[in-house]
């Protein structure tokens, strides 16, 4: 009886986060800092899971960040900030709110930083990112998956 409570017992830990690929360009510098700087920012998120061995998983996210004045390409930075999670006793239904939500939530703080960095780095206004609501977007991914499988059939 106790082995079956073990069995069932969920267990997650972070094993490691790192930054797998970083990508700063900024191709209309030094005239771009001639400019009146009103940005326009383009903001796109990515994430991937790759599972690895023993119930190991590594968990992506990739940040990319364009940002133009008038029509101009100030700069444009990608960060893929990865982390290798241990996820045990999970279920079918569960693994999917805890790769596609609860993981990258961790990891978008140290991506958010790294591109805080980059950017002042670059010689422009620091730019934070507002946090994000990653359960909101994996509910919202659910949903398209489900349409487009109806249309499938």
């Amino acid at each position: 009886m106790a082995e079956e409570t073990q069995a069932e017992e969920k267990q997650f830990s972070i094993q490691k986060i790192h930054t797998k690929d970083i990508s700063f360009e900024t191709p209309n510098s030094p005239q771009i800092f001639t400019k009146k700087w009103e940005p326009n920012v383009d903001f796109n998120l990515a994430t991937n899971a790759s599972p690895l061995e023993d119930n190991m998983y590594e968990i992506t996210l990739t940040v990319t960040v364009t940002v133009k004045t008038e029509d101009t390409l100030a700069y444009l930075v990608e960060v893929t900030q990865a982390g290798i999670f241990s996820l045990n006793g999970f279920g079918e239904e569960e693994m999917g709110p805890m790769v596609g939500s609860f993981c990258p939530n961790i990891l978008f703080p140290y991506a958010r930083e790294v591109v805080s960095d980059l950017v002042a780095k670059g010689g422009f206004p620091q730019l934070l990112l507002a946090p994000v609501n990653f359960d909101a977007l994996y509910a919202q991914h659910l949903q398209q998956a489900q349409q487009a499988s109806a249309k499938l059939n």
